[in-house]
């Protein structure tokens, strides 16, 4: 991983002596999304305080963060650690296809895992096929992948069974649920690639249900039938379903997608939209209808998808792409659009809501800018915090020749603020 290879997080004043994993840190001069001025002192794996610029002088680690808006970090509801980083291995005049020994899925998980995290996902939810000849194999790896990280970024499996009903199915149950046991976070699969749809997904439920665990199926959601069947068992489930990407309801009328989004609210399922498009080459390009679903109350986040696979060989996995591009394409507010990246990619997660204020779970990106607009516009330089310490950095540096006529136009040139607290590059 020449590119992205991991180092132990910022640990400034560690006390050994006394076993602690990180101790206080202070984000001076922030800008919140609301416009204040703020410091954040961060004391182990949370939000200690928050005052106003210079007000937290306690003797204890600082960063600069002049210049820069803080927001809570965003996370990775939909990634495929497994097939992430193979495209390269399957172009023409490639000497073959990507490598699936266990070592290198390791691998490429982890670089793909670093790789978003340097976007600001410190937590990252990843499909990862099971069955066929490799087995468990992938998913031993990714779990392997998620050891590596630890510290870095959490990294959570979702088990991907092919066939889960008739007699060709046995073998995905038995599987399905050996994954759970391994340690896979939660059961997924495609219930549109098997002979009988619903039976799929009864089977997916029935084992989440056994083990407590929650449940994200891959689907076009174009049939709108099927979709129905699919809310009104899912409404009984406790641990919660996340369906996606749900491009298909995009190509319905819409007085159909209307009722399947109603239904899908009333059964609380949450959709994972991909802005980018389709992933895997099982969904066909487009993406859900955001906007309509949202007014009918359901819950839509937003993730990346493949990175950099056959299904998208130039995907970048960055969290505000995906917001940038809700904004930009289905018409979201910048905050919304943020949102879907953040607030509800941790819920359907399971992780508890982040926001800047005291007690809350020191997850945290600055990115260079005053607002968020701009922010998802030109978000080059960033700085991601993760229980409470920083672990990964992105600098950026835009500068334009001199002016050859010796008055120079006055271009700007990015660089550390020097107009006080607030003051902007």
């Amino acid at each position: 991983m020449p590119d992205s290879r991991p180092r132990p997080p910022d640990d400034h004043t560690a006390d050994a002596a006394n076993g602690r994993e990180s101790s206080a840190l202070t984000l001076c001069g922030a800008r919140l999304a609301d416009g204040r001025i703020v410091d954040v002192r961060l004391g182990g794996s949370r939000i200690e305080a928050v005052g106003t610029a210079g007000s937290l002088l306690a003797p204890c680690a600082r960063i600069d963060l002049r210049g820069h808006l803080l927001l809570p970090a965003p996370a990775e509801p939909h990634a495929h650690s497994d097939t992430a980083l193979t495209a390269d291995g399957a172009g023409p005049g490639a000497p073959g296809p990507a490598s699936q020994l266990p070592e290198d899925v390791q691998r490429r998980a982890t670089e793909a895992a670093l790789l978003q995290l340097g976007h600001g996902a410190t937590a990252l939810r990843s499909h990862v096929r099971i069955g066929g000849v490799q087995g468990l194999a992938a998913l031993e790896a990714v779990l392997q992948a998620r050891r590596s990280l630890r510290g870095l970024a959490d990294l959570t499996p979702v088990a991907v069974p092919r066939l889960l009903t008739g007699i060709a199915g046995a073998d995905g149950l038995a599987m399905l649920r050996d994954a759970v046991k391994m340690g896979a976070g939660a059961v997924g699969g495609c219930p549109d690639l098997d002979p009988d749809p619903t039976g799929y997904v009864e089977a997916v439920l029935e084992i989440a249900a056994e083990h407590g665990c929650p449940v994200d199926l891959h689907t076009d959601s174009d049939d709108p039938a099927r979709l129905a069947r699919l809310a009104a068992m899912a409404g009984g489930l406790r641990q919660g379903v996340a369906i996606g990407p749900c491009a298909g309801l995009s190509r319905l009328t819409r007085e159909t997608a209307g009722r399947a989004a109603d239904q899908l609210a009333a059964s609380g399922v949450t959709v994972i939209c991909l802005p980018q498009g389709g992933c895997c080459g099982v969904e066909r390009r487009g993406t859900a209808p955001v906007r309509l679903l949202r007014a009918a109350g359901v819950r839509v986040a937003a993730g990346s998808g493949a990175l950099r696979d056959l299904a998208n060989p130039v995907g970048r996995g960055d969290p505000l792409e995906a917001a940038f591009l809700l904004a930009s394409q289905s018409g979201l507010r910048a905050e919304h659009a943020y949102e879907a990246v953040s607030t509800e990619a941790r819920r359907v997660l399971g992780l508890p809501e982040v926001r800047i204020e005291a007690g809350f779970p020191a997850e945290l990106l600055a990115v260079r800018g005053e607002q968020l607009t701009g922010v998802l516009s030109l978000a080059y330089s960033r700085i991601v915090v993760h229980r409470g310490r920083v672990v990964a950095r992105t600098s950026a540096v835009r500068e334009y020749c001199d002016s050859e006529t010796g008055g120079g136009p006055g271009l700007p040139r990015q660089g550390r603020p020097e107009s006080g607290p607030g003051g902007g590059a």
